[in-house]
């Protein structure tokens, strides 16, 4: 790869080349892509880009970790739609507001862009089967992307997964492994299945590249924008690999001259798992927490990617957001009846942390902001009835649907 100088771990600085099959470095720190942006430069310019008809994560391939005899995966993974949202965005008191649906990718949510990358690089390390662990859904992006590229997956979910996001994992053809556990458990049974029979590694702490896919969406928000950055930037953060990657993506457009403004992150978490964000607060090292909150793709006690997402936090001056699961419910029905996005509870965690922030005076008003919805509300469908509430249940008789309404406040126009 012409465009990739090597892999540097973030911990120790030990460089490695960048073979398709990196994991962490021998001293347990996360391997960091390190890229050629002269050479980037020479090759890549804004107009270029615009004249590409690819519409997916892979029009941006010099600033991706592949070769370039390496194909395209077969499902389109990016180019989510960015919907400007005025209403919202006078309502919380920002001059402008974006927000992008990542649900929209092709198992419904960001974590393709990693899986579809965890694909590309199996294939040019001669692998044909892929494992991983996780809450839910890269899980099912694994498995989707793997099955469109004939590749066997194993799955290794805590049973507390959805089971929207296992019926995908069953329906793909995965071989799924539900662990009588927590994240951390299911992390360390996977880590074991794979030294043991030597399947790809798709654990997003472990495999470095996944990261870069993940980085994608940051790049297309750029994109979209015409490159002119908002203030803040705000997205929900388990592991810490894609809140890393989303800077990743920001500072390597940066250093080719793509963009001449980073925004300010804003790591949102659950105040029931927390581990991050509480480091960010308290200004000490991360300690474990128990898993406690319904946003089960960012459930995660003890983060994998901590390193590099504490990092992004740091420097880019972000805010460490936590919010209740009763916050985040009401953010997935803000979103919903504002937008007309319909995202999971960690999907739009993201927007429960903007808006506080705005509330509490975190964020100037009249700021601009983008807010990353990570996954569709149909990965979790009892919370967003839990969130939404039930329908108006009746006999088929219009005046019990007068006397509901009347019940229920309801103004018939």
């Amino acid at each position: 790869m012409k465009h990739v100088k090597y892999a540097q771990c973030v911990r120790c600085g030990k460089r490695y080349d960048a073979a398709p099959d990196l994991t962490n470095c021998s001293c347990g720190g996360i391997l960091d892509v390190v890229y050629d942006y002269d050479y980037i430069k020479s090759v890549l310019t804004k107009e270029v880009l615009a004249g590409r008809k690819e519409r997916s994560m892979w029009r941006y391939r010099e600033l991706l970790p592949v070769e370039e005899t390496t194909p395209d995966t077969p499902l389109r993974v990016g180019w989510s739609p960015l919907y400007e949202e005025p209403g919202l965005a006078a309502q919380l008191g920002l001059s402008r507001l974006w927000v992008k649906d990542d649900g929209q990718n092709p198992t419904a949510s960001l974590k393709d862009r990693a899986s579809a990358m965890a694909v590309a690089k199996a294939m040019e390390a001669g692998a044909k089967t892929i494992a991983c662990s996780s809450t839910g859904n890269a899980a099912s992006s694994l498995a989707g992307n793997a099955a469109a590229a004939g590749l066997k997956t194993y799955i290794f979910v805590p049973d507390r997964a959805p089971k929207g996001k296992v019926a995908q994992l069953m329906v793909f053809g995965a071989n799924v492994i539900s662990v009588k556990g927590n994240y951390e458990e299911t992390f360390k049974m996977s880590a074991e299945a794979i030294e043991r029979y030597g399947w790809y590694n798709r654990n997003a702490a472990i495999n470095p590249y996944l990261s870069e896919g993940k980085k994608t969406v940051a790049l297309e928000i750029a994109e979209q924008l015409d490159w002119k950055m908002p203030d803040y930037l705000a997205i929900s953060v388990g592991d810490g690999c894609t809140i890393a990657g989303v800077w990743k993506g920001l500072k390597d457009l940066y250093a080719i001259g793509f963009i001449d403004k980073l925004p300010r992150l804003i790591s949102a978490q659950s105040t029931g798992c927390c581990p991050l964000n509480r480091a960010i607060l308290q200004g000490t090292d991360w300690e474990p927490m128990e898993e406690n909150t319904i946003a089960d793709s960012i459930s995660v006690g003890v983060p994998r990617n901590a390193d590099k997402a504490l990092a992004a936090i740091r420097e880019s001056r972000g805010l460490a957001v936590c919010v209740t699961d009763e916050e985040i419910l009401a953010a997935a029905c803000l979103l919903g009846r504002t937008c007309g996005v319909f995202g999971e509870p960690a999907g739009v965690a993201g927007t429960a942390a903007l808006k506080k922030a705005c509330e509490d005076g975190l964020i100037e008003r009249g700021a601009t902001a983008v807010s990353v919805v990570t996954g569709n509300g149909l990965k979790d469908v009892a919370n967003a009835i839990r969130a939404g509430g039930e329908p108006l249940h009746i006999a088929p008789d219009l005046s019990e649907m007068v006397k509901g309404f009347a019940a229920r406040g309801v103004t018939v126009e």
